[in-house]
């Protein structure tokens, strides 16, 4: 079983809070917010799977399994957090597309699909309130998104296979 650790760093000796262990592959990202008050970890693995923990009970809240390749990157949605009030993580696979996850009512809400390999990581932009998605992917692309129009802006050549 493979696990995701959360450790109390602000102190002079960092402790062990919690250990999740839902995953059944290696743990590739994980990010962190709050949502309400809330506190919130997703997690995007090998096993495919996409998975979100409530710190403040310690369960589980959603895994979500559409992804049909590993999960490379997930990060909180501050876009959909603060024009619509949605709970929402992003994550990009293996399987070529970046999806975006209400994870509050349980459904996705957008895919984008553009890239012509894995999705390996993806970045928001810190201004314009997260509305723009950056993407860099295994077939040598960087693609910037809208993601109020679910539209790719603009795709960025230059990267040499290494």
């Amino acid at each position: 079983i493979y696990t995701v650790f959360m450790f109390e760093t602000f102190r002079s000796s960092s402790k062990l809070i919690n250990t999740f262990t839902k995953h059944t592959d290696t743990v590739w990202s994980i990010d962190y917010s709050t949502f309400d008050d809330c506190q919130f970890i997703c997690s995007g693995s090998h096993d495919r799977t996409v998975r979100v923990w409530d710190i403040d009970n310690n369960k589980q809240i959603q895994p979500f399994d559409e992804h049909s390749n590993y999960v490379y990157c997930v990060k909180f949605s501050s876009y959909h957090y603060h024009n619509h009030r949605q709970n929402v993580i992003c994550s990009s696979s293996h399987d070529k597309t970046i999806s975006f996850w209400d994870f509050k009512h349980d459904k996705q809400l957008q895919i984008f699909y553009g890239h012509t390999n894995g999705v390996n990581g993806i970045e928001f932009s810190p201004f314009n309130g997260g509305r723009y998605l950056c993407s860099g992917s295994w077939d040598n692309t960087i693609r910037l998104w809208d993601v109020k129009t679910s539209k790719s802006l603009h795709v960025f050549n230059g990267h040499e296979d290494g």
